[in-house]
């Protein structure tokens, strides 16, 4: 039997979910408008006021908002109430070394709580389930957003965080937890670990798995359900937006719910900004039409997926997204961080190499490797396997202090990296994704 957390709004009908977006959407405007300079300005450039925008139909006219305007107007430029009322920040990586900061007023904090509960109850979860939340706490949404969820379902919530394997794997034991939300990496690991101390999914008291903050395929899913013996669902967010939540999975699992009423889908050509009909793959594109501290407006995700709106098995009629196929951007997601080449780029430079360097990222048993091959320049080429090693230290310390996470770095003979005669091939993604 299919549950629901808020089945009044989930299973509205399209007429009622449309009067909704038309009446938030003009009320969302006019709060930006009067309250975000920066957009305000942009909206003036595009010979737009508050009054144009009459419901959905006109949101074409608004101009976009891409990760540029959110380091342009680091930290407060896009935020849209007194600090006063903010209670929280999270973060994620941008392009440089300038984080994304989002802000949430307490009534943005319970909304995005309510869209992580609408994702644990399509996961199957009840005030009667144990939910392990093994993602990153702190600045990361993951975290906080699953549990916030889990709390408002009334799930016994252990907040594990991620790391520490054999204890998750205790805990999911002793405390005989029946839903785990965490990366699908981490989730795979957890899985190998688990069939290396010789536990059957039998064994397993796990039902059900809300996986997502990095690109997965079917097989990996399958894998996972195998291994772990649960239904694995897939999430998406963005911390701009609030975080996990914006869209998730139900039981019928043919693309994720967007929770229609607090955020508008679009789909555009990211060549020509041309908003594209329904059922064309191209870049998806989010309005917030509830956020009050922080509310993006035609958010340029750089995500490339399709929009269905299709009746769907479970009964919610929000409006689905497939997994998205790629990004129009040169953005990677490794174990589930952000990383820009521009900011490897800027931890070289820093350190004096020219940027001449790679990149390479594979999958091995379900865990992203991430290896950085750096080229020396003739005047440090050097021998001296001592050196080497210290200046590959200094270079993983000062990537692990721009993007959090920690790649292998290797420095390369001068001339070694092959030179192209078109665009430099920066990235080697050999993940089968």
């Amino acid at each position: 039997m299919e549950r629901y957390y808020q089945e009044e709004i989930e299973c509205a009908s399209r007429e009622e979910i449309k009067a909704l977006q038309d009446e938030r959407l003009v009320k969302q405007v006019k709060h930006v408008w009067d309250n975000v300079p920066y957009y305000r300005k942009k909206m003036e450039e595009k010979g737009v006021t508050p009054e144009d925008i009459k419901g959905t139909e006109d949101l074409h006219r608004l101009p976009f908002l891409s990760k540029a305007d959110l380091r342009d107007a680091y930290p407060y430029g896009l935020l849209a109430v007194p600090l006063k009322d903010c209670v929280r920040i999270q973060s994620t990586s941008g392009t440089t070394g300038k984080r994304v900061v989002a802000f949430y007023t307490q009534e943005d904090i319970d909304l995005w709580e309510d869209c992580c509960a609408r994702a644990i109850m399509a996961a199957g979860g009840t005030d009667e389930d144990v939910c392990q939340v093994s993602y990153g706490y702190g600045l990361f949404t993951g975290g906080p957003g699953l549990n916030g969820g889990s709390h408002k379902v009334g799930c016994l919530t252990i907040p594990t965080s991620s790391g520490n394997t054999e204890r998750q794997i205790m805990f999911i034991q002793d405390l005989q937890a029946t839903i785990l939300c965490c990366t699908p990496s981490y989730a795979a690991y957890i899985g190998e670990t688990m069939k290396e101390m010789g536990l059957t999914p039998d064994e397993i008291p796990l039902k059900a798995g809300i996986f997502g903050a990095e690109a997965w395929s079917e097989e990996m899913r399958r894998d996972i359900e195998q291994t772990l013996g649960i239904k694995a669902y897939d999430i998406y967010g963005l911390t701009e937006l609030s975080g996990p939540g914006v869209s998730f999975e139900c039981s019928a699992q043919q693309g994720m719910h967007i929770n229609e009423d607090h955020f508008i889908a679009e789909i555009i050509d990211p060549d020509t900004e041309e908003v594209l009909p329904e059922g064309s793959q191209g870049e998806l594109v989010f309005t917030a039409i509830t956020k009050k501290a922080f509310p993006m407006m035609r958010y340029r995700t750089r995500d490339i997926c399709v929009l269905t709106r299709e009746q769907c098995s479970c009964g919610r009629t929000h409006v689905r997204m497939r997994k998205p196929k790629g990004r129009s951007d040169d953005m990677l997601i490794i174990r589930g961080v952000n990383v820009f080449p521009s900011q490897i780029e800027t931890v070289l430079m820093n350190q004096g190499y020219a940027a001449n360097y790679q990149i390479i990222i594979d999958r091995v048993n379900h865990t992203d490797t991430f290896d950085v091959q750096v080229e020396m320049t003739p005047e440090m080429f050097t021998d001296n396997m001592g050196e080497i090693a210290e200046r590959q230290k200094a270079l993983v310390e000062g990537m692990r202090s721009m993007l959090g996470i920690s790649p292998k770095v290797s420095l390369v003979a001068p001339k070694s990296i092959a030179r192209s005669e078109g665009k430099a091939v920066r990235v080697i993604d050999k993940r089968k994704i």
